[in-house]
C-alpha cells in the first residue's frame, strides 16, 4: 500500500517524496522538515505534559468527591456521574475528533483540545453547584477527546520508526505518573486549599502547555481530502457509545442489559452503513484487512477489561478486610503504577528492537499470573505477597501497554494515524467500563445492596475470587490475541 500525500509544514505544502513510503515510515526529507519546525524532544515534552494533566485531574478529583458530595449535598448517583460524564463525552467524540484532525490538522485539534480543557478546568474551579461541575467535566471530556486522538499521532509523526516505541513509552509513563500521583497530590490540595484548587492547578498546567505548544509545535499535518465529513456515521457512533457505556453503568438492572443490546444492534447498522458510503467516518477495511491493527486493538480491549477494576477491588480488600486506613491502602496500591511508570520507557524501547507482539504478549502473560495470585486473596495473605504481586502487575502493564500502542500506530499508514490513535483511546475507555461492569454484576449477586464490612467479608472475598478468575481467563485469551498479530519491523 502507498500513502496519500501528507502535509508536514506550516504552509500546507505536500512532501512529494513521501508518496512512495512503506506504512509507518517517514522520508529523509520529511524528517529534516520536521526537525526544523518541531524538535522531537520538545514535541514529546508538550504531549507528555498533556498526558500527565488529563490523567492527574481525573484521579485527583476522585479523592475529593466525598468532600464535594458533602458541600453540594449530592447523591451517590450524582457523584458517580461527575466521573462518568467525562468518560462518556471523551469516548463518544474520540473517533469523530480523530477523523476531523486527519482532515483539518492534528496540531490544530491538539491545541484546541488543550485550550478547551484549560478553560473547562477554570469553570470547574469556580463551580458553585452540581450542574456547573457536571458541565465542566463534560467540556473537559471534549478537550480530552481532541488531546487523546492527536497526541499519539503527532508523536508517531515526529519520531522515526526506530525511536517511536521509546517515545510512546515515555508518554505512557506520564499517564501512569498522573494516575498514581493524583490521589496523593489531590488529597493534599483538598486538605490544604479545597477541592477547587485541583481544577485551578490543572488550569495552570494547561496554560503552560498552551505556551509550550505555541513555541514548540508549529508544523501541521493533515490529509488532502475532498469528501464530506461523515456526520451521520458520527451520530450513529455517538448513539452506540452512549447506549453501551450508560448500559454498563446501570448493570445488572434490566434497563442496563436493554441499552447494551440496543448498542450492539446499532453497531451492526453502523458497520454496514460505513461499508457502503464514499467517505466513511471509520474505514472498516482497516479492521478487515489489517490483522495487526485489529488484534492489537482487541488485545488492548481485553487488557483493560481484565485489569481496570484491580485497584477498585484491592482498595476495598485492604480497607475492609485488612483494616488499613485509606492513606495506608494508597501507599500499597501506588506500587503498581510506579513500577509501570518506571519500566514503560524501557518497554517501549524494547518494542523498537524486537517485535512488539513478543514484548506485549510477555507483559500480558505476566499480568495473567498476577491475576491468578489474587484469586487466592484471604484475610491472612501476607503484605509482602500483595506488594510483590502489585509490582509484578506493574511490570506486566509496562511490557504490554507501550509496545501494544507502538504496534497499533506502526501498523497503519500516516493518513490513518488520527483514527488509530482515537481507536486506541476508545477501546481503553470501553474496557475500563466493561471491567467495572463485571465487578458490579458480581457484587450484586454475592453482596446485594449491603455495605462491604467485616461482617460480610466472606461474601466479599467470594466476589473477588470470581472476579479475578474471570479476569485471569480474559487475560489468558488476550495473550493469544496479542501474540497472533502480524509483524511490525520490516
Amino acid at each position: 500500500m502507498r500513502h496519500n500525500p501528507v502535509e508536514p509544514s506550516n504552509t500546507g505544502g505536500n512532501s512529494h517524496s513521501e508518496q512512495n513510503q512503506e506504512p509507518g515510515q517517514i522520508s529523509h526529507l520529511s524528517m529534516n522538515q520536521i526537525s526544523s519546525e518541531n524538535s522531537p524532544t520538545k514535541v514529546l515534552l508538550v504531549t507528555t505534559l498533556a498526558s500527565f494533566m488529563t490523567a492527574f485531574v481525573g484521579s485527583g478529583l476522585n479523592v475529593a468527591l466525598p468532600i464535594i458530595g458533602k458541600e453540594f449535598n449530592s447523591s451517590a448517583l450524582t457523584l458517580s456521574w461527575i466521573s462518568t460524564i467525562y468518560l462518556l463525552t471523551t469516548a463518544a467524540l474520540l473517533v469523530p475528533a480523530g477523523k476531523l484532525s486527519d482532515i483539518y490538522g492534528r496540531t490544530l485539534f491538539f491545541k484546541a483540545g488543550i485550550i478547551i480543557f484549560t478553560l473547562s478546568s477554570l469553570l470547574g474551579g469556580f463551580a458553585h453547584g452540581e450542574l456547573m461541575l457536571l458541565i465542566s467535566r463534560g467540556l473537559q471530556g471534549i478537550g480530552s477527546a481532541a488531546i487523546f486522538t492527536t497526541s499519539m499521532a503527532i508523536l508517531v509523526l515526529v519520531y522515526p520508526p526506530n525511536q517511536r516505541g521509546k517515545a510512546i513509552g515515555i508518554n505512557t509513563a506520564a499517564v501512569y505518573t498522573g494516575l498514581s500521583s493524583g490521589p496523593f497530590i489531590g488529597g493534599f490540595i483538598t486538605d490544604l486549599f479545597g477541592w477547587e484548587y485541583i481544577f485551578f492547578i490543572t488550569a495552570i498546567i494547561g496554560v503552560l502547555i498552551i505556551l509550550f505548544a505555541a513555541f514548540y509545535l508549529k508544523a501541521e499535518w493533515k490529509e488532502e481530502r475532498t469528501g464530506k465529513f461523515d456526520l451521520t456515521g458520527s451520530l450513529i457512533l455517538l448513539m452506540i457509545i452512549v447506549f453501551v457505556m450508560v448500559g454498563i453503568s446501570l448493570l445488572p438492572k434490566l434497563l442496563g442489559f436493554g441499552l447494551i443490546v440496543l448498542g450492539l444492534i446499532s453497531g451492526v447498522g453502523f458497520y454496514y452503513y460505513e461499508l457502503r458510503i464514499k467517505n466513511p467516518l471509520l474505514n472498516i477495511s482497516l479492521f478487515k484487512e489489517n490483522r495487526t491493527f485489529t488484534l492489537s486493538s482487541g488485545a488492548a480491549l481485553i487488557n483493560y477489561s481484565a485489569t481496570f477494576a484491580i485497584a477498585f477491588l484491592m482498595s476495598f480488600y485492604l480497607q475492609s478486610i485488612k483494616m488499613l486506613s485509606p492513606k495506608e491502602a494508597g501507599i500499597i496500591l501506588i506500587t503498581q503504577p510506579i513500577i509501570q511508570a518506571i519500566f514503560s520507557p524501557l518497554a517501549g524501547k524494547l518494542s523498537d528492537m524486537f517485535e512488539p507482539r513478543i514484548v506485549s504478549s510477555s507483559g500480558m502473560a505476566i499480568i495473567t499470573v498476577g491475576l491468578i495470585v489474587f484469586v487466592f486473596l484471604s484475610p491472612g495473605l501476607s503484605f509482602v505477597i500483595i506488594v510483590g504481586n502489585l509490582a509484578m502487575l506493574g511490570l506486566g502493564f509496562a511490557l504490554f501497554s507501550s509496545p501494544n500502542a507502538n504496534a497499533i500506530m506502526s501498523s497503519v499508514e500516516k493518513k490513518f494515524y488520527g483514527i488509530a490513535s482515537s481507536t486506541l483511546a476508545l477501546v481503553r475507555l470501553i474496557g475500563q467500563m466493561m471491567s467495572m461492569g463485571i465487578v458490579i454484576v458480581i457484587f450484586t449477586i454475592y453482596i446485594g445492596g449491603r455495605q462491604i464490612t467485616v461482617a460480610n467479608q466472606n461474601e466479599f472475598l467470594q466476589s473477588t475470587h470470581v472476579a479475578f478468575i474471570l479476569f485471569s481467563v480474559l487475560c489468558l485469551i488476550g495473550v493469544f490475541a496479542s501474540y497472533s498479530r502480524g509483524k511490525i519491523h520490516k
